[in-house]
């Protein structure tokens, strides 16, 4: 491994491309006697995942800078030239969030466009994530680039690559991308800028896409319980500021709080450890400022605004965090309610989740009468479904687990923004009909079934890490567990291998999804154990769901415990400690 992290090293030494600065900092690397560093920049490079590329800023080709971002964006330059011969006028859409260099990346990656012939509609400022799926839609753009690491802590950057649907890549795509860059080297990347080629995308745009939210129907007519909804809303310093405000305040919220001590964005992100609406540590502000006004709800976005996280009051007064389960579940039922209110809740209408989401959106469909459709784990899944189903059916939202939604089918990709519009909504109808919001997810459970869930994950770091992530997943596919919380494992779900075993019947079918490094473990009491590693993070996730399918407000409490020792129950059979 140091020899081929050394090779790739000497490559960018000798690069023409290559700053003088940074070919002394890697001959430095090379010098010292502790070649960890060494290996950690350049064993590898970096690949598109479930959101494109993404990694610490530093330098080497398994490192985000100057160079793996100008190698991936002439990769994609060459791609499109390759798969858009007869088009001469080829155009992509370039946005950029908070982090620190994300404005140099995407001039960088906008250069390097344009000294390909490529037209570039370049965001004048940071931008949410939903602005460029939409920007690539509006433009009729053959790709988009954004800027971004999501919610991974400050030394990070990325760039995900998204197609001419406004979806992120997916398969034939991102494999033709990586082979176009593994193709060239760093002395074939065009860094010179065509300033005639790079147009500035202006805040006309954002007009377009607040219509496009405000069109679409599920706003509630009483404007009196969205005056008096007390919202308090933090961007934990990221993009979510420059729109979530705005379409709030549009839509009548008049009564919004804003986290003023993480308004300004900034990559640092000075206020948090981490920039993740999935951590309750990210809320302490929103907290303190919730507790001082007395907050109906509390909504947070991460840094390119595409994931949400909600906090509400619980029956004690105290202010709990809706996982991302909870916050998908009270969104798409809210927004079935308003369509069986206005008589559109047809069959050909559809939901969609992935398949580590909870099952009480897929009961929640059928007692509604329309389609809920599984997807692997990542958006761009959701995506390209939403594009397979075009004008056959009709999409009305969808969700995954960790903190992404999407409402209606003019952004293709999760959208924080339109999503904290509809939950505010929800709270609103809430207050309208004198039920708090918690109270309601009572109510769901008692209408549709009571679903607990809970993510374990191991952090494993570095190339080691690597090692041991895929050691865990070849341990769980030759010894899977067939006896789980006293309950006997009754099929296993392979989607690497595409087949599906009944334990019962010691039969075998094929899946219908794609290929994919997934492992499901169903048991006999309807527990359901999923185990994948992260796409974006150097971690393995491991998902339990349980369920109780018939309940009463008077036992509600007593089987939520008795779910929840289950869930504890199964992470000790399954070492999960």
């Amino acid at each position: 491994m140091e020899q081929v992290a050394l090779k790739q090293a000497e490559k960018w030494i000798y690069s023409k491309n290559v700053d003088i600065l940074t070919k002394i900092h890697i001959q430095q690397m090379i010098n010292k006697g502790d070649k960890s560093m060494l290996i950690e920049s350049f064993h590898t490079s970096l690949e598109f995942g479930t959101g494109g590329i993404r990694g610490i800023m530093g330098v080497g080709s398994n490192r985000i800078n100057k160079y793996t971002i100008g190698m991936a964006t002439q990769g994609i330059a060459n791609y499109l030239h390759h798969t858009f011969p007869k088009e001469k006028k080829k155009k992509v859409a370039i946005s950029f969030d908070s982090r620190n260099k994300s404005d140099f990346f995407a001039d960088i990656t906008a250069s390097i466009f344009s000294a390909n012939g490529i037209m570039v509609y370049l965001f004048a400022e940071l931008h949410p994530t939903p602005l460029l799926s939409f920007a690539v839609r509006h433009f009729s753009c053959h790709c988009g680039v954004m800027i971004t690491a999501s919610h991974n802590p400050k030394e990070y950057n990325g760039y995900k690559a998204y197609w001419n649907d406004g979806a992120q890549v997916v398969y034939p795509h991102d494999t033709n991308i990586i082979k176009e860059v593994n193709d060239i080297s760093l002395d074939d990347v065009k860094f010179e800028k065509k300033s005639t080629l790079i147009k500035s995308i202006t805040k006309e745009l954002d007009e377009l896409y607040i219509s496009k939210i405000l069109s679409l129907g599920y706003h509630n007519a009483n404007t009196e319980y969205k005056k008096n909804l007390k919202i308090v809303y933090s961007s934990i310093h990221g993009t979510g500021i420059t729109l979530v405000p705005a379409i709030l305040q549009r839509l009548g919220f008049e009564n919004l709080h804003i986290v003023e001590e993480q308004a300004s964005p900034d990559g640092n992100f000075p206020t948090v450890i981490y920039p993740n609406p999935e951590e309750r540590e990210a809320f302490t502000l929103a907290i303190r400022k919730a507790i001082q006004i007395n907050a109906d709800i509390i909504l947070t976005t991460d840094p390119d605004a595409d994931r949400v996280g909600v906090g509400i009051k619980n029956l004690t007064g105290e202010y709990q965090l809706l996982n991302g389960n909870q916050t998908a579940s009270l969104l798409i039922y809210y927004i079935l309610e308003k369509l069986k209110e206005t008589n559109t809740l047809y069959s050909h209408k559809y939901i969609v989740k992935t398949i580590v989401t909870t099952d009480l959106l897929a009961v929640m469909a059928e007692k509604y009468n329309i389609k809920c459709y599984d997807t692997l784990t990542g958006f761009k899944h959701i995506a390209s479904l939403i594009k397979k189903l075009e004008g056959k059916e009709e999409f009305i939202a969808g969700g995954e687990e960790s903190y992404g939604y999407l409402v209606g089918d003019f952004v293709r990709d999760k959208d924080a923004v339109a999503s904290c519009a509809f939950i505010a909504e929800m709270a609103a109808f809430t207050q309208q009909n004198q039920i708090p919001i918690y109270q309601l997810l009572e109510n769901i459970s008692i209408l549709f079934g009571l679903f607990e869930e809970k993510l374990v994950s191991f952090t494993k770091k570095g190339i080691q890490g690597q090692q041991e992530i895929q050691k865990m997943m070849d341990n769980y596919r030759k010894n899977p567990p067939r006896m789980i919380n006293k309950s006997p494992v009754i099929s296993i779900k392979d989607y690497l291998s595409g087949e599906e075993k009944n334990l019962q019947t010691n039969t075998v079918s094929l899946l219908e999804l794609p290929k994919s490094d997934v492992m499901q473990l169903f048991t006999e009491d309807g527990s359901k154990i999923s185990i994948r590693p992260s796409g974006t993070e150097p971690k393995i996730k491991i998902y339990i769901t349980v369920r109780e399918k018939s309940i009463s407000s008077e036992n509600i409490e007593e089987n939520r415990k008795k779910l929840q020792k289950n869930i504890e129950n199964i992470i000790i059979d399954m070492n999960l400690k």
